[in-house]
């Protein structure tokens, strides 16, 4: 079976397709479904092409300003640590977990504007720990951002060690006292 393209002429923008004025090929279902019914597309005409030769040079300039801006902010995110404190049990499993948004929000906070969709995440973490994460525009605007998870509380081995160690210093003064009281 053969998949069917049809060609259209863009009228708006459309992420990961093209700016208004381009003639795209897609596939009919996507057309169809989606383009046509929300008018962002329609048959190309050379009269309809070359009113749209204004509109296409300004989303043009916009295209070209928002990708200058995305690459001085990858370059920004070159070197960032992000640091995320979650309640999480004495595994170290989160009761919730880290999405997308969550990230975005914590380098939204640190001065960065990422969107959520930008944040490549394979699944939701649920573990605390470290966690390569990737921010991405473009095929090849792309930065890896390390964000470390750290639990609200200690896990219950480190909470044991603290209380055997503060626990052996309070026996000890108890046992000298009578020593030096006979």
């Amino acid at each position: 079976m053969a998949r069917k393209t049809i060609e259209l002429l863009l009228l708006e923008n459309v992420e990961n397709l093209g700016i208004v004025g381009d003639v795209v090929k897609v596939k009919a279902g996507y057309a169809r479904n989606y383009l046509l019914p929300h008018g962002m597309a329609e048959a190309p005409t050379t009269a309809k092409i070359d009113a749209l030769k204004e509109a296409r040079a300004k989303a043009q300039a916009e295209v070209d300003c928002i990708r200058k801006d995305r690459v001085a902010l990858v370059e920004r995110l070159e070197d960032v640590h992000l640091t995320l404190i979650r309640a999480a049990n004495d595994q170290g499993v989160l009761y919730g977990s880290v999405t997308q948004r969550d990230i975005s929000d914590a380098l939204n906070d640190a001065g960065f504007g990422v969107e959520a969709a930008a944040v490549r995440l394979p699944a939701a973490i649920r573990r605390v720990g470290e966690h390569h994460i990737v921010i991405q525009y473009e095929k090849e605007l792309k930065v890896e951002v390390e964000l470390v998870i750290n639990a609200d509380q200690p896990p219950a081995e480190m909470l044991e060690d603290e209380q055997t160690k503060d626990a052996a210093p309070a026996s000890a003064p108890a046992a000298a006292e009578p020593a030096a009281a006979g």
